[in-house]
């Protein structure tokens, strides 16, 4: 099947989610290094998760965040209810699309997205909702793989998306930041490893005047 419409790509996703977290096993060890914790450190006060799937970043936030998550498909959002209440957190986790977020602007003091930009369909408008929810002076966490620093690698990628847009609406040669950049925040920190496949940054929303 393909994925063409917001309703195409919440059903790939509530068939995938029963298997998403032993298919991210492999990912977590060979690629990601860490990242969940090096995001998750940095996130402070009131925090939105956009697109938390099945919780994994949910063992990683410090106790002192006040936490809301929201997540495109049933399925997977189950799956971190179940998480939260296995670690005995209070997590307000709710159905939600990162293109229209239903908060108002400047409810958040942080705002966190890791690997799921890959398969919003519309990146930018999704990093534009995440900055409008966010406070002046708050910060916006990303982390996602975008395309490749290595010419050969960025080849590969070229391939892959070939079947991965199409069938799965998963993007493979995006650049986040560049959205972020365009916005006007402050990069803080940037990280890019692995032939620049992995990508982590932190951006604060200028202050208000």
């Amino acid at each position: 099947m393909r994925v063409r419409t917001l309703d195409d790509l919440r059903r790939f996703w509530d068939k995938q989610a029963h298997r998403y977290d032993h298919a991210m096993e492999w990912a977590e060890r060979r690629f990601f290094d860490g990242t969940r914790e090096w995001i998750t450190e940095r996130a402070t006060g009131q925090v939105l998760e956009v697109a938390i799937g099945t919780g994994l970043n949910l063992p990683h936030y410090s106790k002192g965040v006040e936490l809301t998550g929201i997540e495109l498909s049933p399925g997977m959002l189950a799956l971190a209810k179940r998480r939260a209440a296995s670690l005995g957190l209070d997590v307000d986790l709710r159905l939600g699309d990162a293109q229209e977020l239903d908060f108002e602007d400047a409810s958040f003091d942080t705002v966190v997205c890791t690997f799921s930009l890959c398969t919003i369909p519309d990146d930018a408008k999704a990093v534009g909702e995440m900055i409008r929810v966010l406070r002046p002076g708050g910060r916006l966490l990303l982390a996602d793989h975008v395309e490749s620093t290595s010419a050969w690698v960025r080849g590969i990628q070229r391939v892959i998306e070939t079947g991965s847009v199409p069938f799965q609406g998963e993007h493979f040669r995006r650049h986040p930041s560049r959205h972020v950049e365009a916005a006007g925040l402050d990069i803080e920190a940037r990280d890019r490893f692995k032939k620049g496949l992995i990508e982590r940054l932190v951006a604060r929303k200028p202050a208000a005047e």
